[in-house]
C-alpha cells in the first residue's frame, strides 16, 4: 500500500488554489488535513503531518524543520483579510482584542504598536466575537482571516496589517510558509512545489471548485491582496519580524 506526505493546511479563501493544486495537479497524492492555523501547528509539532504551510512566527521556534517551496502566504500591498478595527483611533487605543487563530498577525500588531503607532495597549484574548458588537470607548478588535469580510465598513477606523507593515518597513510581508520536517525526501518537495504551481495557474477553477465560487470578492482578493510568491524580500522582511524580539501574551480575562 502507497505512502502518501501528510500535509496541514489552512481551512482558507487564500489557500484555496494551494489545496486545489495538491487535489488536482494529477502527478502529486498526499493526505490533506484543514485546520485553522493553531491547529495546523499543533498537528505539525506532533507529527500528525510531514509538511505543513504554518504562520511565520512559529518557524524559529521548530526543531529540525525547513522552509521549502518558492511559495507563501504573503502581501505586497494591502492584505484585507488581517485587520485592527475600532470606533477609536488608534493612537488612542487602550486595549486591543486578538483574534486567537494567528500567532503571526499578533505578534505583527505588537510590532506595529510598539514601532507604527507608539501605544502600549491591554492586549486581550478574544474567543467570543461578541464582544465585537458593543465595543467600549478605546477599544479594538484584530481579526483575520474569511470572517473580515463580515465585518468591513462596520467601524469607523480599519488598519490593515500588511500595509501598515509595508509603511513602516518598506518591505512585504509573509504571514505563512510551507515548512518541512527534515529528513522528507526532496522529491516530496519538489512535487509539492509543482502541485501550488499547477494550483496558482489555475486559481479561476480553483475558485469554481471551493465553497466560495459565489463570493464576488474572492477572485480580485486571490489575485490582487494575495501574493504568493515566497522572493528574496519576503525573506529579508521575516529575518526583520523575527528579529524584532516581541512576544505578546494576551490576557484570557480583562480586569
Amino acid at each position: 500500500m502507497a505512502i502518501y506526505p501528510k500535509i496541514a493546511a489552512l481551512s482558507y479563501l487564500n489557500t484555496t488554489p494551494f489545496i486545489y493544486g495538491i487535489r488536482h495537479e494529477g502527478n502529486f497524492e498526499a493526505d490533506l488535513l484543514l485546520t485553522p492555523p493553531s491547529e495546523t501547528l499543533v498537528n505539525f509539532v506532533e507529527g500528525k503531518a510531514d509538511i505543513a504551510l504554518l504562520s511565520t512566527a512559529a518557524v524559529p521556534s521548530l526543531v529540525g524543520a525547513e522552509i521549502v517551496t518558492d511559495y507563501c502566504i504573503g502581501a505586497s500591498s494591502a492584505v484585507r483579510t488581517v485587520v485592527v478595527v475600532g470606533n477609536t483611533p488608534i493612537s488612542r487605543v487602550r486595549r486591543i482584542w486578538l483574534d486567537a487563530h494567528s500567532r503571526t498577525s499578533v505578534q505583527l500588531a505588537g510590532y506595529l504598536a510598539a514601532h507604527r503607532w507608539h501605544i502600549a495597549p491591554e492586549w486581550l484574548h478574544m474567543s467570543d466575537y461578541s464582544v465585537m458588537e458593543q465595543p467600549q470607548e478605546g477599544d479594538a478588535f484584530m481579526i483575520i482571516g474569511d470572517k473580515v469580510f463580515d465585518y468591513e465598513n462596520r467601524y469607523a477606523y480599519s488598519y490593515d496589517l500588511a500595509e501598515e507593515w509595508i509603511a513602516q518597513t518598506s518591505l512585504p510581508f509573509a504571514f505563512a510558509v510551507w515548512v518541512s520536517r527534515k529528513g522528507v525526501p526532496y522529491s516530496v518537495h519538489d512535487a509539492l512545489q509543482r502541485a501550488l504551481t499547477f494550483g496558482l495557474e489555475h486559481i479561476y477553477e480553483a475558485l469554481l471548485d471551493s465553497p466560495y465560487a459565489e463570493r464576488e470578492y474572492a477572485y480580485e482578493y486571490l489575485t490582487r491582496n494575495i501574493d504568493y510568491l515566497f522572493d528574496e524580500q519576503k525573506h529579508r522582511a521575516l529575518k526583520k519580524f523575527w528579529d524584532c524580539g516581541l512576544k505578546i501574551q494576551p490576557k484570557v480575562n480583562p480586569g
